[in-house]
């Protein structure tokens, strides 16, 4: 039986406020997280992932607190992540609520920790969060980034995936800086790329802005899509998003 395809709210955290821009700049502040968290986990999320943008480029760890007060009042899968360096890191996210931790820029910087983490925990808490941009540097075409979209590591983003898919991850989660806040719709290009060189679950995000991006998304091969935006402006409700995947033979949680 095939898996449901899980629709994901993500909240990207700045100084304890989601907040939201375009292509990770103009950011613009959204609301209080828990209370986002609580929204959406009563209308029908599937999971929920919390981003802490500004942990890396500031060298610290994400918001424990904010973690503790939505574990407290949700009870779907949450995924934290930003700024997550060392296992210490991981443990003290998971003992603060957190179902699955999401590693970023030290995927690309010591990616030894990857290993450690699935040693330690599983596989299935070890999400790795790719930001991911079009470029004439690499031969995929596709290059890296890190500390929330700043650096550009001048890694191939198809090889890297390629080279290290086999450290005990759980799930990419697949960041497309290009679409990111357009709402253009997802890059399937992006996605077809990854999955062709990938066996892992895929989470898609950067782009959503109508319910058929999301199905589009799904017929392309991701087992998760996730979105900010549209959720936060309530341009598209989570309900909407999986009818149109429904209607069109793709497996939700309604």
């Amino acid at each position: 039986m095939s898996l449901s395809i899980r629709v994901i709210p993500c909240l990207d955290v700045q100084d304890g406020r989601v907040v939201k821009g375009v292509n990770f700049q103009g950011l613009r502040d959204i609301g209080n997280p828990v209370e986002l968290a609580t929204r959406y986990n009563q209308e029908g999320a599937d999971e929920l992932t919390f981003l802490d943008i500004s942990a890396s480029i500031e060298g610290r760890s994400a918001m424990l607190s904010i973690i503790e007060q939505t574990a407290d009042s949700v009870f779907i899968p949450l995924t934290v992540g930003g700024g997550v360096k060392s296992i210490e890191d991981v443990a003290s996210l998971l003992r603060a609520g957190a179902d699955k931790v999401s590693v970023g820029s030290a995927a690309t910087t010591n990616p030894l920790l990857l290993d450690q983490v699935a040693e330690l925990y599983g596989d299935q808490v070890l999400v790795v969060s790719l930001d991911i941009k079009r470029t004439s540097e690499t031969a995929s075409g596709f290059v890296l980034t890190s500390h929330g979209g700043t650096k550009d590591t001048g890694l191939d983003a198809l090889d890297w995936i390629e080279q290290n898919q086999q450290r005990g991850i759980g799930e990419f989660l697949i960041n497309s800086m290009d679409a990111d806040g357009t709402r253009d719709g997802f890059d399937l290009e992006l996605l077809q790329s990854v999955n062709s060189i990938s066996g892992l679950p895929l989470i898609i995000s950067g782009g959503a802005g109508k319910a058929s991006d999301f199905v589009a998304a799904a017929l392309a091969g991701a087992n998760a899509v996730l979105a900010a935006t549209v959720f936060h402006t309530a341009a598209l409700s989570i309900r909407e998003v999986k009818l149109a995947m429904s209607e069109k033979g793709i497996k939700v949680r309604l």
